[in-house]
């Protein structure tokens, strides 16, 4: 076959860098934004921020002298006024031409910060002192004891091998046979310590199982009769799983006791704390702030971005300066240009995020009056078709972005859901129906609980067509327990 060079033309779509850039900020969680631009910042001198979280925080000069100023250019330090005529780095660029974007591409986001008060505490951020962990408790109360080095020492091994919640879960032969057998420990000494161990505060730890860390707590239980503390002994030692899963005619006939004794005993465990070392854990709970709030305003409801997740961007001023004298490198030039378009796309973002939060606004009203029971059916394409946005557009923007309403915070894909139908030909949202499910379940007796099939059935009566499988999908996605479970004495 003879070879040959041929010359052919096509199209293709191209995303260009900027584009990249607009559809990756879009797709991006509050917090993973926020890393994303102090990265940029990292690497791009011409981009300065104006909210920067540290402006108000203690800095030191070269000399090692305090500097209380804020870092955003409001009050220099002394020697700092005259800077060879240039202008402060906080104001924007006044050539519009230049900047390719005009002012809003120069300074988006809002002004540089206010005057700073007077007041002492305005400013410092408060350390929070570090808790103490359950090993430091356990171990500060074994010190106490005046016991012996060889059984503190015993101890502290039973204390190492404790979990988040203070259960034992390596079993003591395990760890007899970890220990050098030069040291002559014998299996007693090791139940002897674990024994002193499971007297220590908070009572409960050391157990080995949860019927052991009741046990324990019930034991020590103040305040409760002698019979019935047997009885909750003989229950959670022996017959938890019964307990559990109320099974209260199988306890009744084994044990030989009436209602009214379970009644008791079951207000004497639920007095019990099943994860006695669950309160040192040193796990922070992570809060979400939210992209928009809901108001109710005069004329309905009323849609704004959350101003505390916008970062204020511009470009720097003095380098920009530089660009335009010509007295910079050819490098700050394409700097300059990925400022321009982080600038722009982070408005393109925010702009994005709130059209489509007004248009689910818009369709969810019935929502924001009366909660989830009037949720109505909505998919993607109805919001793109809407905005004339593409349906990829619609996701990315509902994905990990989050509301705030009268009725709590929501991701913008909860108000997204399939839809039932009912009897009168129209459509119900399943949202709504998990909203009934759980009213129904809430409002039901507690010695007689709804079972899935009268549930389908109530639901049913309400024009609303729906199978029992289909309510134990969404009685389980609500983790709402099932009917035995439910049914109490």
């Amino acid at each position: 076959m003879k070879q040959s060079l041929q010359l052919r033309t096509s199209q293709h779509l191209a995303l260009t860098p900027q584009l990249q850039q607009s559809i990756r900020l879009l797709q991006l969680s509050t917090l993973e934004l926020h890393q994303e631009i102090e990265q940029i910042l990292h690497d791009n001198p011409l981009l300065e921020r104006l909210d920067d979280p540290l402006d108000r925080s203690v800095r030191l000069l070269a000399d090692g002298a305090i500097n209380n100023a804020p870092a955003n250019g409001e009050a220099p330090a002394p020697g700092q006024e005259a800077q060879e005529g240039a202008k402060p780095e906080g104001e924007s660029m006044e050539d519009g031409a230049d900047s390719g974007g005009g002012e809003a591409d120069a300074d988006w986001g809002g002004e540089g910060g206010g005057a700073r008060s007077g007041d002492d505490e305005d400013g410092r951020p408060q350390l929070e002192a570090d808790g103490i962990t359950l090993r430091e408790h356990l171990a500060e109360q074994i010190r106490l004891t005046g016991c012996s080095a060889r059984d503190r020492a015993l101890a502290e091994l039973v204390i190492d091998a404790l979990d988040d919640n203070g259960y034992l879960e390596e079993p003591l032969d395990e760890i007899h046979a970890r220990l050098p057998g030069e040291l002559d420990i014998e299996m007693d000494e090791l139940r002897c310590a674990l024994a002193l161990v499971q007297s220590l505060d908070p009572i409960g730890v050391g157990a080995r199982s949860a019927a052991e860390c009741l046990a324990l707590q019930i034991r020590r239980m103040a305040g409760v009769p002698l019979v019935t503390r047997r009885l909750a002994l003989q229950i959670v030692e022996g017959y938890l799983s019964w307990f559990a899963q109320r099974e209260y005619s199988k306890l009744k006939k084994a044990l030989d006791c009436d209602d009214e004794d379970l009644r008791e005993v079951q207000v004497v465990v639920r007095r019990c704390n099943p994860h006695p070392g669950a309160a040192f854990a040193s796990n922070t709970s992570d809060y979400v702030v939210p992209d928009v709030i809901v108001r109710r305003a005069k004329s309905g409801w009323a849609v704004a971005l959350n101003p505390d997740v916008m970062p204020k961007l511009r470009v720097n001023t003095l380098y920009a300066n530089l660009l335009k004298q010509g007295r910079s490198e050819s490098q700050m030039g394409a700097q300059l240009q990925e400022a321009k378009w982080l600038i722009k796309n982070m408005r393109q973002r925010f702009d994005t995020i709130l059209r489509v939060a007004e248009a689910i606004v818009e369709r969810q009203r019935n929502f924001f009056s009366h909660g989830a029971v009037a949720m109505r059916p909505l998919v993607l394409r109805e919001i793109a078709d809407t905005l004339g946005l593409h349906e990829s557009t619609i996701s990315r923007v509902t994905t990990q972005k989050y509301m705030l309403t009268p009725h709590g915070m929501f991701e913008l894909k909860y108000f997204f859901g399939s839809h039932v139908a009912t009897e009168a030909g129209g459509e119900a949202s399943s949202t709504a129906i998990r909203a009934l499910i759980a009213q129904l379940t809430g409002a039901e007796d507690p010695r007689n609980p709804l079972s899935d099939s009268k549930i389908a059935e109530m639901l049913g009566e309400q024009g609303m067509v729906i199978a029992r499988r289909t309510v134990a999908k969404y009685r389980e996605a609500l983790k709402i327990p099932p009917v035995s479970l439910r049914k109490s004495l």
